[in-house]
This record gives C-alpha cells, sequence and structure tokens, in this order.
C-alpha cells in the first residue's frame, strides 16, 4: 500500500451538520438558521462528540437537489467513508423522494452515515441501516406526496382568487388598475379596449410584432412580447370562465 493509501485510511472521521431555509427573508432573519444549529450541537453533545463544521444553505429551494446546491455541493465533494452529516428534518436536506433515496445510495455506499432528528430523534444512521432505510422511504414519498397536495390547495386557491380579481401582490396585469382600496382589480376602459383591438387583429393573422406597431397608431406602446403575454394570459381566463 502506498504512503498516500496509508494516510487517507488514516484520516479520522468527521461530523458535519446542514442547515437550510428557502427564502433570503428566513436568511436574513436568521432565527431558524440558529435553532438548526443549536439541535445539531445537542444531538452532537449527547453522543459527547463536536460537530466539525456545519454547512448554512441560507435562501436555497428544497427543490433544488441537494447536490446541486451551493453547500450540498461541497458536503457531495467533500464527504468520505466513515464521515457523518446530520441535519434537524427531512425536509431541510430533500424535498422530493427521489432526490433523497439517490443520495442515500451514494452515501451508503460512499460509507457515508446520515442522521435526520425527526426521525426516531436521530438515533439511526438512515443510510445504513436497513429498517431506517426503509421508513425513510416511507416517510419522503409521504412527505412528497403532501407538498403536492398543499401546492394544489394553494394553486387552486390563486385560480379563485384571480377569477374573482383579488389583488394578489406584485406587477398589476394590462386591462386592470388596483381598487381604490388596494384590494382588488378593477377593469381600464382604455387598456381594455386595447385588448380588444389586440385580439381583432390577431383574428385577422396578424404577428405579434405587427401587432405592436399597429397598436403604436392609438398612443398605445406594448412590445410584440407583452402582446403575446395578453394573448396567452386572456385566452386562459375566457377558457376559465367559460
Amino acid at each position: 500500500m502506498s504512503d498516500n493509501r496509508i494516510r487517507r485510511a488514516a484520516q479520522p472521521a468527521r461530523i458535519f451538520g446542514y442547515v437550510r431555509v428557502s427564502t433570503n427573508t428566513q436568511a436574513e432573519d436568521g432565527q431558524s438558521l440558529e435553532v438548526q444549529r443549536r439541535q445539531l450541537e445537542g444531538w452532537a453533545m449527547q453522543r459527547g462528540a463536536t460537530l466539525d463544521g456545519v454547512h448554512v444553505e441560507a435562501g436555497v429551494s428544497g427543490a433544488v437537489p441537494f447536490h446541486e446546491r451551493t453547500e450540498g455541493a461541497k458536503l457531495w465533494g467533500d464527504l468520505r467513508k466513515g464521515d457523518t452529516l446530520v441535519a434537524a428534518k427531512l425536509d431541510r436536506m430533500f424535498r422530493s423522494a427521489s432526490d433523497c433515496l439517490s443520495v442515500v445510495e451514494t452515501f451508503k455506499a460512499r460509507g457515508v452515515s446520515l442522521f435526520l432528528l425527526d426521525l426516531n430523534g436521530g438515533a439511526d444512521d438512515v443510510s445504513g441501516n436497513g429498517i431506517a432505510r426503509l421508513f425513510l422511504t416511507i416517510v419522503s414519498a409521504f412527505a412528497e406526496f403532501e407538498r403536492d397536495r398543499i401546492g394544489e390547495r394553494i394553486r387552486a386557491t390563486k385560480r379563485q382568487q384571480r377569477g374573482r380579481r383579488e389583488y394578489l401582490g406584485g406587477i398589476v396585469p394590462f386591462g386592470y388598475v388596483k381598487s381604490p382600496d388596494g384590494r382588488s382589480l378593477i377593469e381600464d376602459p382604455t387598456q381594455q379596449a386595447a385588448i380588444r383591438r389586440i385580439h381583432e387583429l390577431r383574428s385577422e393573422g396578424l404577428s405579434g410584432y405587427k401587432i405592436s406597431d399597429a397598436l403604436k397608431a392609438d398612443a398605445i406602446r406594448l412590445s410584440h412580447v407583452s402582446v403575446l403575454k395578453i394573448l396567452g394570459r386572456t385566452a386562459a381566463e375566457r377558457r376559465t370562465t367559460a
């Protein structure tokens, strides 16, 4: 065995923590990050160990696969046989069952242990223990299913709010202005007339560029991109109310 291989084999095992919040606001506030960090330090202390480092993933969506995140990628490349990674919750590490199982399988093959504090208090290595991995598979699948259900409910609610023309924040779509109380959208007669004109020109076969040029004669300046967005949005609105 070469000297380099001997040195690598002799390297001590390390314990790393991983914390994540999904929005910049949460990252700037820092409270959630600090709570996670304290939980991980407490877990290590109970085992008479200390963390060799905590990787902080601030303002990154869990929808991004673990190895594609900034800190996740660092861990992905740095973790070696005998190392341990610990996170406070399953959803801090993963948002999809497929990503979860892929990472766990890779960790197992590399000899890396993974502990999640919300699964049996972090007592089991979910990348090595057969029963723990089975439980992780079931929990991650149900968690993804529940997130999908929540997402569907949110999207359905927003569709209903848009149908009632409630103002949900952001840019006011062309054709509307905010009501005096700022809680809903009301039609702007001039812009609504422009929308009707856009559809008339489209029915005549004009492209977005030509519609944009034609509107300039009526002192309405919209780029061809805006014209196409208006056509798409209003067509969707008509399908919704049909």
